[in-house]
C-alpha cells in the first residue's frame, strides 16, 4: 500500500510538471502572437488555446459582429509558419485559410452581417510535431 501510494504521488508531480510547462510553452506564444495586433485592435478578451500533437485539429467557435474589422492571429512555436488555420462558416464552406496565404500569423476580416464562425488550427508537421497552438481575436471599435 505504501508503494502504490509512492508511485501515484511520484505520478501526480510529474504530472503538475509536465501541467505548468505547457502553461508557460502557451503564454509565452500568447505574448509572441500578440505582437502582430497593433493597438488600433481591442482583444475580444479571449485567449483561444489547445495542446496539438501531430495532426491533431483544434477548434473553436466564435460569433463576429457585422459592421466590425476582425484580426485573428493564429500562432504555435516560437517562429512564424508553424500553424495553418482556416475559417469556416456554419456550413462548413471555407471562407479563410491562411495555406493559401504563405501561412501568415495573422488576418483581418471585414465582418457585414453577424456570423458565427468556426476556426481549425492544425500544426505545420514540417516545422513542428507538437505544440500550444493559440488563436487571438481583437476588433476595431
Amino acid at each position: 500500500m505504501k508503494n502504490l501510494f509512492i508511485k501515484l504521488t511520484i505520478i501526480l508531480f510529474f504530472g503538475l510538471i509536465v501541467s505548468n510547462s505547457a502553461k508557460a510553452q502557451c503564454d509565452t506564444i500568447a505574448n509572441l502572437c500578440a505582437k502582430n495586433f497593433t493597438k488600433e485592435y481591442l482583444s475580444d478578451g479571449q485567449e483561444y488555446r489547445a495542446l496539438l500533437i501531430d495532426d491533431q485539429t483544434a477548434e473553436f467557435h466564435i460569433t463576429l459582429y457585422g459592421g466590425s474589422i476582425y484580426r485573428f492571429g493564429a500562432c504555435s512555436g516560437l517562429t512564424n509558419g508553424n500553424l495553418i488555420f482556416r475559417v469556416y462558416d456554419e456550413e462548413r464552406n471555407e471562407i479563410f485559410s491562411n495555406s493559401d496565404h504563405n501561412l501568415s500569423p495573422y488576418w483581418d476580416f471585414k465582418v457585414e452581417s453577424t456570423l458565427d464562425v468556426i476556426v481549425e488550427g492544425n500544426l505545420n508537421i514540417e516545422k513542428a510535431q507538437s505544440g500550444c497552438a493559440v488563436l487571438l481575436v481583437g476588433f476595431k471599435p
